[in-house]
């Protein structure tokens, strides 16, 4: 059985957030994560931010509407 649960390595030594449940003893393998700031604002998408000099119209919204498909009954 596989538990995953996160701690912190600080000063030599892996400190873990919770108690693993059922494990007395078990080989074990550390992947320590670069810490790295994520900036959020790059992975979010945000109105206009693919606009060019052609806009969407309310007919191009029509066109790629579902209306289910034809094996499953589902219009």
């Amino acid at each position: 059985m596989l538990q995953t649960i996160q701690g912190i390595y600080r000063n030599g030594k892996i400190e873990l957030a919770e108690v693993p449940q059922n494990i007395t003893e078990s080989q074990v393998f550390v992947t320590f994560l670069t810490s790295e700031s994520v900036n959020l604002d790059s992975q979010l998408m945000s109105f206009g931010m693919f606009s060019g000099s052609q806009q969407s119209t309310e007919s191009d919204f029509k066109d790629a509407e579902f209306h289910g498909d034809a094996d499953e009954a589902l219009s």
